[in-house]
């Protein structure tokens, strides 16, 4: 009780445009250290022990005391901030650039075993970098001013060819897309796996707790050949059972009638087998010129447009799926596909459907 009166008789000799700052803070001030030292200060002034507010979690029996002893001593002004007088920052602007430096790269570079990065590590490196060390909840609060997140890598294959070779074969295709003819389009097109067992990926938990996914154990897939139009986002597909030629020649077809006043479509695709097969070059010379094909560089995908489509399907549509066979999941795939290709008719009206 003692801390309580102490706290009480301070308060009372409070000017009241004081005490209207102390209660502003606790409810809005952007600082929320500050905040919750305003909100300690009340409580106590309400008449709550130190006991009783770290019980509702609101601060520690510790830091109760050393907060009602400041107010005491010192009144409102004991509530602020008073690290701007623990003298200059450890953290410097050279540090900074070579923290990020260093997350850019893997611990293995720096001569450790370890392939990723803790936030221990991180500032061990830096400390034999610069000669500052820092604690771990300093080096937490430096990467989250730096929004530095702990993520997932994604895999790549290196393309084989010279760079300069990639980027002429690139710079032709930005050139045709950028410079496309009256009465032609250009398409960027893949082909994309559809499991029945779902793809496992990320989601909310409540803490202490594990979701679960029910997979039906055999896996059955179906095959998506899909076209996506370089200039307005125009979406077509065509379903299979099997991954060969047969499925990209009916794409081919589809796309055929679904321009039918183009003079030519130019297809933009990756160095997948079934789209240079021996009957993959027997249909699109039957299609009379209709139809060119434009290899992009081996293992380049981020260069393949209609990648995004297909990860926003798995994203929303297979990735922890419930679905019990084939028939209902295809049947999710389609209707997003519908849905996202009904909402481009609402940004191109004179379009037709896909």
């Amino acid at each position: 009780m003692k801390v309580q009166r102490q706290v009480q008789g301070r308060w009372q000799k409070l000017f009241a445009r004081e005490r209207r700052i102390v209660r502003t803070f606790a409810k809005g001030s952007p600082d929320a250290a500050l905040r919750g030292r305003c909100k300690i200060v009340l409580s106590l002034v309400r008449g709550s022990s130190p006991t009783e507010i770290a019980r509702v979690g609101q601060a520690s029996e510790s830091q109760v005391y050393r907060v009602a002893k400041r107010f005491v001593e010192e009144g409102p002004v004991g509530l602020s901030d008073r690290r701007e007088d623990n003298g200059q920052s450890k953290v410097s602007e050279e540090y900074e650039i070579r923290l990020i430096r260093a997350i850019a790269a893997s611990p293995q570079d720096f001569g450790y075993r370890r392939p990723t990065w803790t936030q221990e590590l991180l500032a061990i490196v830096l400390c034999k970098q610069t000669g500052v060390r820092i604690s771990r909840t300093t080096m937490s609060r430096l990467l989250k001013r730096w929004r530095v997140r702990l993520g997932r890598p994604k895999p790549i294959v290196g393309c084989p060819w010279k760079k300069a070779r990639k980027t002429r074969r690139l710079n032709v295709i930005r050139k045709l897309i950028r410079r496309l003819p009256a009465r032609e389009v250009a398409v960027y097109v893949d082909e994309v796996d559809i499991h029945l067992n779902p793809k496992i990926g990320a989601d909310w938990m409540l803490c202490g707790e594990q979701k679960t996914v029910l997979t039906p154990g055999k896996n059955e897939k179906r095959y998506l050949a899909g076209a996506l139009d370089a200039k307005t986002g125009k979406l077509v597909w065509v379903e299979a059972a099997r991954k060969n030629s047969d499925l990209f020649i009916l794409l081919l077809r589809r796309l055929a009638k679904e321009y039918p006043q183009a003079r030519r479509i130019h297809v933009i695709l990756d160095n997948y087998r079934i789209h240079d097969s021996q009957r993959t070059r027997c249909a699109v010379a039957a299609l009379g010129g209709k139809v060119e094909l434009h290899f992009l560089p081996p293992y380049c995908p981020d260069h393949n447009r209609i990648e995004r489509v297909w990860k926003d399907l798995h994203d929303n549509v297979t990735r922890n799926h419930r679905c019990k066979d084939m028939p209902q999941l295809m049947q999710e795939v389609n209707a997003y596909l519908r849905q996202r290709r009904q909402a481009l008719r609402h940004r191109y009206p004179k379009q037709k459907a896909g």
